[in-house]
């Protein structure tokens, strides 16, 4: 964050997701300067999560973005987000099985891009929308990995770089980041969050259920449509 007057330069993942999109809100009342960035990988959904990605960059007046693919993680296989073979489970909430959704160690992937593109252009500061209530089924969303991977920046990056990885939600839970996004006038009806379906969103799989439970608990009407 910046202090004593210092002017922050920022990138902000930025998915698409509900998540990412409040994240983003933090992100621009924190910094000077701000980048999004919007990284595809053979996602089920990935025409309908970059037009959410263009569609919030575009509501923040934000023209320096980057918008790249790493179609690899489909060719990897092992998520039922990248591969047709695998089906996009049911949504059950208490569950603390990984679910077929993870997309091994992704998050990874799209970090190190980010710092990349930030040790080129000049950022000081990475958000990323990740949730620790999340992490019972994705173990790239817990705060010791993100804590962990700010020191492979460190080692692996010039001398002079410094980057902090920033995670601004991750300690709350999905009622708390609607009400945060509405408090920060977040344009929540642009955003994408199902995995199966870029029309109308199917209401049942994981992060259709993550988010309308959110939306529930904190009394307010999710702003997107649903096949349910």
């Amino acid at each position: 964050m910046a202090q004593n007057g210092e002017s922050i330069f920022s990138i902000c993942l930025v998915s698409g997701g509900m998540d990412s999109c409040v994240t983003a809100a933090i992100a621009r009342e924190e910094s000077e300067k701000i980048a999004f960035l919007h990284v595809s990988y053979g996602q089920r959904t990935e025409a309908r999560e970059r037009k959410a990605f263009n569609d919030i960059a575009d509501f923040y007046g934000v023209e320096n973005r980057l918008d790249v693919s790493i179609e690899y993680l489909a060719k990897i296989g092992g998520s039922s987000l990248t591969d047709e073979s695998i089906e996009v489970t049911e949504a059950d909430l208490e569950s603390k099985d990984i679910p077929t959704s993870y997309v091994p160690f992704r998050n990874a992937n799209m970090l190190s891009i980010a710092t990349s593109w930030a040790e080129v252009i000049g950022a000081e500061e990475i958000y990323i929308g990740a949730v620790a209530e999340d992490s019972s089924g994705y173990p790239d969303c817990r705060p010791e990995f993100y804590e962990a991977f700010e020191k492979t920046i460190d080692a692996g990056t010039k001398p002079e770089t410094k980057i902090s990885i920033r995670t601004p939600i991750i300690d709350l839970r999905k009622s708390e980041i609607v009400r945060k996004g509405i408090e920060l006038g977040a344009p929540l009806h642009l955003t994408w969050s199902c995995y199966r379906s870029e029309d109308l969103a199917c209401g049942t799989c994981d992060s259709c259920a993550l988010r309308l439970r959110g939306f529930a608990e904190a009394g307010e009407i999710d702003p997107i449509s649903y096949k349910i």
